[in-house]
C-alpha cells in the first residue's frame, strides 16, 4: 500500500547538486507516515502502518541509476479499531502469517519537475508483485542535518489485484470499495 514509498528521494535529490559519489538515505519513520484510505458505504475508513524502513540511494550524477527500498511489517496496520486491525491480520485478509511484509524496490527513477520525480518500481504485497509509479515531490530540501522530507502519491491500488479480498458474500454486503488510496510523507536523513 501503499507503498509506494517513499522514494523520489533519487531523482530530486540527484538533480539538486552536481556531486558525482553516491548518497545513502534512511526513512525516518518517527517523521514519516505510510497511510491509506478506502471508502465504505457513507464514510471513508483512514489507517496507516506505524512500523516501516527504507533506504534511498543516490547517484547525483545519473539520477536514473538511483535506487529506493522499502519494507512495512503488515502486523503494524492501525485503523484505531483493534478488532478490525485484527480481521485484517487474519488469514482472510493481509494473512500476516504467511506474508508479513509488503515490500517495494525501484526499478527507475525519472525526474518530472525541478521538485519531483517518478519512480517505477515493484510493490510486493500478499504475496503478489506489480508494478507502481510512485510520483515524490520534495517538500524540504536536504538541510545541514541531512534531513529531507517528501510527499509520496500513487494512483489508487486495487485490492482484488493483490488478492485482498474478503469471503464473497462479504464483499458483496460490505460496501468496501476496491480501490485503496495511498498517502505518503517520508523524512529521511542521511545515513551515516
Amino acid at each position: 500500500m501503499t507503498l509506494q514509498k517513499l522514494f523520489a528521494a533519487a531523482v530530486i535529490i540527484g538533480a539538486s547538486s552536481a556531486a558525482s559519489a553516491a548518497e545513502s538515505y534512511k526513512f525516518d519513520p518517527s517523521g514519516s507516515t505510510i497511510g491509506f484510505s478506502v471508502h465504505q458505504f457513507l464514510g471513508t475508513t483512514r489507517g496507516n502502518f506505524t512500523s516501516f524502513s527504507g533506504r534511498i540511494e543516490v547517484d547525483r550524477g545519473h539520477p536514473e541509476n538511483s535506487l529506493v527500498t522499502a519494507q512495512i511489517d503488515v502486523r503494524s496496520i492501525d485503523t484505531r479499531i483493534i478488532k478490525r486491525d485484527d480481521h485484517l491480520r487474519s488469514a482472510e485478509f493481509f494473512n500476516v502469517e504467511k506474508f508479513p511484509r509488503i515490500t517495494f524496490k525501484s526499478r527507475s527513477v525519472k525526474r518530472t519537475g525541478p521538485q519531483s520525480g517518478d519512480i517505477l518500481g515493484d510493490l510486493t504485497m500478499h504475496g503478489v508483485t506489480k508494478p507502481v509509479t510512485l510520483h515524490a515531490k520534495l517538500l524540504t530540501p536536504i538541510n545541514e542535518t541531512g534531513r529531507t522530507r517528501w510527499s509520496v502519491t500513487t494512483d489508487p491500488i486495487t485490492r482484488r489485484d493483490f488478492n485482498l479480498m474478503f469471503a464473497p458474500a462479504a464483499e458483496s454486503v460490505s460496501g468496501i470499495s476496491q480501490t485503496v488510496a495511498i498517502n505518503i510523507e517520508i523524512e529521511a536523513k542521511r545515513a551515516e
